[in-house]
């Protein structure tokens, strides 16, 4: 059985925001790339390259073990649904702004279900059901999650209004793509890890990578305008 709420657990962990604050870090220089690219001030392959493709998945990867284990101290810690639900419509709202953002850059390829898309729905699956079963039912699920992309696909899932399952015969044209399967499986192996652990994110950590993951989703925001501007701005004086 999940273990009883800890009042007295903290819901906040520095090394958990420190390795968030590392993806963020690793984030902002793979979309620094490929702004260069798109800007055609250099030539890379972000679609197919393995040297891009696997860096996305392990900074996706991640961010969702980040989110899963937040989620674990939140709920260790007794943190009310109140709380809960403005934090998820954070996350949500943050998530609609890209798609809209996402459809004026690139109206072919706009954003319908991306990384914060895909956090706020896992989360909802996380808090509304998934959280009460125990660790090893959660860890059959993340191999579910996982394998399930890999043997089920049909045609009904190619559509922008049901691709965000996964279960799709190819990949869809868009900018970023973060179905629920197979990613929620590595939310539910952050979530498993710190609720069967909390003390691994324990202790201190690096105070500028735990700072910047403290405000992760507000750097996730901003930074693509700031480097797409600052780059428009090198461009027009060249």
């Amino acid at each position: 059985m999940p273990p009883a709420v800890d009042p007295a657990s903290p819901s906040r962990s520095d090394r958990l925001d420190a390795l968030r604050g590392i993806a963020i870090v690793w984030m902002a220089a793979f979309h620094f790339g490929f702004d260069l690219n798109h800007f055609g001030w250099i030539q890379q392959d972000f679609y197919r390259d393995p040297v891009w493709t696997w860096q996305r998945t392990c900074i996706v990867s991640l961010f969702l073990f980040c989110a899963g284990g937040g989620q674990a101290l939140a709920l260790l810690a007794g943190q009310t649904q109140g709380r809960f639900w403005k934090r998820w419509g954070q996350v949500a709202g943050c998530a609609l702004l890209v798609s809209l953002g996402s459809w004026f850059m690139f109206p072919d390829s706009w954003i319908s279900f991306g990384v914060l898309h895909g956090i706020a729905v896992m989360l909802l699956l996380l808090r509304l059901g998934l959280a009460r079963l125990p660790n090893a039912a959660l860890l059959a699920l993340a191999v579910l999650a996982v394998a399930l992309p890999q043997f089920v696909q049909h045609p009904a899932f190619d559509t922008r209004w049901t691709n965000w399952l996964g279960l799709v015969t190819h990949k869809p044209v868009t900018e970023d793509y973060v179905p629920v399967l197979p990613w929620l499986g590595a939310m539910l192996l952050g979530f498993v890890a710190t609720r069967w652990r909390p003390r691994m994110w324990q202790g201190s950590a690096p105070r500028p990578f735990a700072l910047l993951g403290r405000w992760s989703l507000s750097f996730y925001m901003l930074h693509q305008p700031v480097l797409i501007g600052a780059l428009m701005a090198v461009q027009a004086v060249r």
